[in-house]
Protein backbone atom coordinates (compact mmCIF):
# COMPACT_ATOMS: atom_id res chain seq x y z
CA UNK A 1 0.00 0.00 0.00
CA UNK A 2 1.65 3.40 -0.99
CA UNK A 3 0.01 6.32 1.31
CA UNK A 4 -0.75 9.87 -0.48
CA UNK A 5 -0.16 13.14 0.99
CA UNK A 6 -4.24 13.95 2.08
CA UNK A 7 -5.85 17.00 0.12
CA UNK A 8 -6.11 19.87 2.25
CA UNK A 9 -9.74 21.35 2.74
CA UNK A 10 -8.91 25.09 1.89
CA UNK A 11 -6.69 26.44 -0.61
CA UNK A 12 -2.74 27.22 0.63
CA UNK A 13 -4.05 31.37 -0.60
CA UNK A 14 -7.51 31.34 1.34
CA UNK A 15 -5.70 31.34 5.36
CA UNK A 16 -2.97 34.06 4.92
CA UNK A 17 -4.77 36.06 7.90
CA UNK A 18 -3.29 33.00 9.48
CA UNK A 19 -0.84 31.33 7.97
CA UNK A 20 1.25 32.35 5.03
CA UNK A 21 1.64 30.52 1.73
CA UNK A 22 5.04 29.85 2.46
CA UNK A 23 4.35 28.31 5.76
CA UNK A 24 2.25 25.70 4.20
CA UNK A 25 4.80 25.06 1.61
CA UNK A 26 7.23 24.07 3.79
CA UNK A 27 4.59 22.62 6.36
CA UNK A 28 2.54 20.55 4.13
CA UNK A 29 4.40 20.68 1.25
CA UNK A 30 7.82 19.56 2.81
CA UNK A 31 7.38 18.41 6.33
CA UNK A 32 4.31 16.40 5.73
CA UNK A 33 5.11 14.82 2.75
CA UNK A 34 8.84 13.88 3.51
CA UNK A 35 6.75 12.22 6.75
CA UNK A 36 4.30 10.11 4.29
CA UNK A 37 7.91 9.74 1.43
CA UNK A 38 9.39 8.18 4.59
CA UNK A 39 6.75 5.63 5.62
CA UNK A 40 6.06 4.20 2.57
CA UNK A 41 9.89 3.26 2.35
CA UNK A 42 9.98 1.98 5.44
CA UNK A 43 7.20 0.03 5.48
CA UNK A 44 7.83 -1.59 1.87
CA UNK A 45 8.89 -5.17 2.01
CA UNK A 46 7.96 -5.72 6.08
CA UNK A 47 4.72 -7.26 7.46
CA UNK A 48 3.39 -3.56 7.84
CA UNK A 49 3.31 -3.02 4.26
CA UNK A 50 -0.36 -3.75 3.24
CA UNK A 51 -1.38 -2.42 7.15
CA UNK A 52 -3.62 0.75 7.25
CA UNK A 53 -2.02 3.66 9.03
CA UNK A 54 -3.72 3.14 11.96
CA UNK A 55 -2.53 -0.56 12.00
CA UNK A 56 1.01 0.83 11.88
CA UNK A 57 0.71 3.61 14.42
CA UNK A 58 -0.26 0.67 16.72
CA UNK A 59 2.15 -2.03 15.68
CA UNK A 60 5.34 -0.45 15.52
CA UNK A 61 8.25 1.98 16.94
CA UNK A 62 10.85 3.91 16.56
CA UNK A 63 11.30 5.00 13.42
CA UNK A 64 8.33 3.70 11.27
CA UNK A 65 5.77 4.73 14.47
CA UNK A 66 7.33 8.38 14.19
CA UNK A 67 6.09 8.84 10.54
CA UNK A 68 3.43 6.94 10.61
CA UNK A 69 2.17 8.99 13.84
CA UNK A 70 3.78 12.36 12.38
CA UNK A 71 2.15 11.27 9.06
CA UNK A 72 -1.62 10.88 11.06
CA UNK A 73 -1.40 13.99 13.39
CA UNK A 74 -0.43 16.58 10.39
CA UNK A 75 -3.78 15.33 8.62
CA UNK A 76 -5.92 15.76 11.45
CA UNK A 77 -4.33 18.80 12.36
CA UNK A 78 -4.87 20.17 8.81
CA UNK A 79 -8.56 18.68 9.39
CA UNK A 80 -9.05 20.96 12.42
CA UNK A 81 -8.57 24.17 10.43
CA UNK A 82 -10.80 26.56 8.45
CA UNK A 83 -10.30 28.94 6.05
CA UNK A 84 -13.19 30.61 8.04
CA UNK A 85 -13.03 32.91 11.07
CA UNK A 86 -14.46 30.90 13.22
CA UNK A 87 -16.29 31.47 16.55
CA UNK A 88 -17.83 29.09 19.10
CA UNK A 89 -20.94 30.98 19.09
CA UNK A 90 -21.70 29.63 15.24
CA UNK A 91 -22.18 25.51 17.38
CA UNK A 92 -24.67 25.48 19.62
CA UNK A 93 -23.86 22.03 20.61
CA UNK A 94 -20.10 22.59 21.57
CA UNK A 95 -20.86 25.81 22.91
CA UNK A 96 -23.49 24.36 25.77
CA UNK A 97 -20.93 21.18 26.47
CA UNK A 98 -17.96 23.85 26.94
CA UNK A 99 -20.35 26.28 29.49
CA UNK A 100 -21.54 23.11 31.11
CA UNK A 101 -17.77 21.77 31.68
CA UNK A 102 -15.83 24.89 31.99
CA UNK A 103 -18.31 27.72 32.97
CA UNK A 104 -17.72 29.60 29.93
CA UNK A 105 -15.73 29.73 27.33
CA UNK A 106 -12.90 32.40 28.26
CA UNK A 107 -12.40 29.81 31.02
CA UNK A 108 -12.03 26.93 27.85
CA UNK A 109 -10.30 28.99 25.46
CA UNK A 110 -6.97 30.19 28.60
CA UNK A 111 -6.99 26.31 29.19
CA UNK A 112 -6.18 25.20 25.86
CA UNK A 113 -3.35 28.60 25.70
CA UNK A 114 -1.98 27.51 29.30
CA UNK A 115 -2.02 23.75 28.32
CA UNK A 116 -0.17 24.70 24.81
CA UNK A 117 2.31 27.52 26.16
CA UNK A 118 3.17 24.89 29.10
CA UNK A 119 4.62 22.04 26.33
CA UNK A 120 8.72 22.24 26.28
CA UNK A 121 9.95 21.14 23.05
CA UNK A 122 8.77 19.76 19.86
CA UNK A 123 4.80 18.55 20.25
CA UNK A 124 1.16 18.67 19.96
CA UNK A 125 -1.67 20.32 21.90
CA UNK A 126 -5.22 17.87 21.91
CA UNK A 127 -8.81 18.44 23.03
CA UNK A 128 -9.68 14.93 23.94
CA UNK A 129 -13.24 13.41 25.46
CA UNK A 130 -13.12 10.50 27.71
CA UNK A 131 -16.08 7.86 27.76
CA UNK A 132 -18.20 10.04 29.81
CA UNK A 133 -17.91 12.91 27.71
CA UNK A 134 -15.33 14.92 29.77
CA UNK A 135 -13.15 17.48 27.63
CA UNK A 136 -9.68 18.02 28.58
CA UNK A 137 -6.52 19.51 26.76
CA UNK A 138 -3.25 17.42 26.70
CA UNK A 139 0.10 17.71 25.36
CA UNK A 140 1.76 14.90 23.61
CA UNK A 141 5.48 15.44 22.94
CA UNK A 142 7.49 14.76 19.33
CA UNK A 143 5.33 12.23 17.35
CA UNK A 144 2.87 10.68 20.03
CA UNK A 145 -1.10 10.98 20.46
CA UNK A 146 -3.03 11.02 23.29
CA UNK A 147 -3.30 7.18 24.70
CA UNK A 148 -6.21 5.26 26.49
CA UNK A 149 -9.19 3.62 26.76
CA UNK A 150 -11.97 5.41 25.21
CA UNK A 151 -9.78 8.57 24.83
CA UNK A 152 -11.16 10.49 21.49
CA UNK A 153 -9.15 13.29 20.15
CA UNK A 154 -11.49 16.11 18.86
CA UNK A 155 -8.92 18.58 17.23
CA UNK A 156 -4.87 18.99 17.63
CA UNK A 157 -2.65 22.25 17.64
CA UNK A 158 0.38 21.63 16.00
CA UNK A 159 3.59 23.03 18.32
CA UNK A 160 6.61 21.82 16.43
CA UNK A 161 8.39 24.84 15.71
CA UNK A 162 8.13 24.18 12.04
CA UNK A 163 4.13 24.92 12.12
CA UNK A 164 4.80 28.42 12.90
CA UNK A 165 8.34 30.33 13.28
CA UNK A 166 8.11 31.75 9.46
CA UNK A 167 5.18 33.60 10.43
CA UNK A 168 5.77 34.06 13.79
CA UNK A 169 9.72 33.47 14.69
CA UNK A 170 9.19 32.64 18.71
CA UNK A 171 5.75 34.62 19.14
CA UNK A 172 4.31 30.66 20.03
CA UNK A 173 1.14 32.77 21.98
CA UNK A 174 0.21 34.93 18.83
CA UNK A 175 0.63 31.82 16.65
CA UNK A 176 -1.84 29.93 19.26
CA UNK A 177 -4.56 32.92 19.45
CA UNK A 178 -4.13 33.03 15.72
CA UNK A 179 -4.64 28.78 15.51
CA UNK A 180 -7.93 29.52 18.18
CA UNK A 181 -9.49 31.37 15.31
CA UNK A 182 -9.36 29.12 12.63
CA UNK A 183 -10.57 25.89 14.45
CA UNK A 184 -13.60 24.00 12.55
CA UNK A 185 -15.97 23.32 15.27
CA UNK A 186 -18.12 21.69 13.24
CA UNK A 187 -15.36 19.15 12.71
CA UNK A 188 -14.82 19.04 16.58
CA UNK A 189 -18.41 18.36 17.02
CA UNK A 190 -18.60 15.60 14.76
CA UNK A 191 -15.80 13.87 16.69
CA UNK A 192 -16.95 14.78 20.06
CA UNK A 193 -20.22 12.49 18.95
CA UNK A 194 -18.11 9.43 17.60
CA UNK A 195 -17.49 6.64 19.86
CA UNK A 196 -14.19 6.35 18.63
CA UNK A 197 -11.19 8.50 17.31
CA UNK A 198 -12.13 8.81 13.51
CA UNK A 199 -10.26 6.92 11.47
CA UNK A 200 -7.81 8.83 8.70
CA UNK A 201 -6.50 6.02 6.56
CA UNK A 202 -9.09 6.58 3.62
CA UNK A 203 -7.52 9.94 3.36
CA UNK A 204 -3.86 8.81 2.41
CA UNK A 205 -5.48 6.00 -0.01
CA UNK A 206 -8.50 7.46 -1.51
CA UNK A 207 -7.78 8.47 -5.28
CA UNK A 208 -9.42 11.63 -4.53
CA UNK A 209 -6.71 12.50 -2.20
CA UNK A 210 -3.76 14.08 -4.14
CA UNK A 211 -2.04 16.85 -2.87
CA UNK A 212 -2.91 19.94 -5.42
CA UNK A 213 -0.53 21.69 -7.46
CA UNK A 214 0.76 24.49 -6.40
CA UNK A 215 2.79 27.01 -7.28
CA UNK A 216 5.40 27.29 -4.33
CA UNK A 217 8.78 29.25 -4.81
CA UNK A 218 10.00 27.70 -1.91
CA UNK A 219 10.06 24.06 -2.57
Amino acid sequence: MQFELPKLNFSMESITDFLSTETICYHYGKHHQTYITNLNNLIKGTALENSTIEEIIFKSSGEIYNNAAQSWNHTFYWMTLTEKVSALKDNPFMLKEINSQFGNLDVFRNNFLDTAKSLFGSGWTWLVRNQAGKLSFVNTTNADQPRGENIVPLMVCDNWEHAYYIDYRNARITYLQAFWNHIDWDFVEKNFQQQKAIRLNSYFISSNSRAPETTCKTL
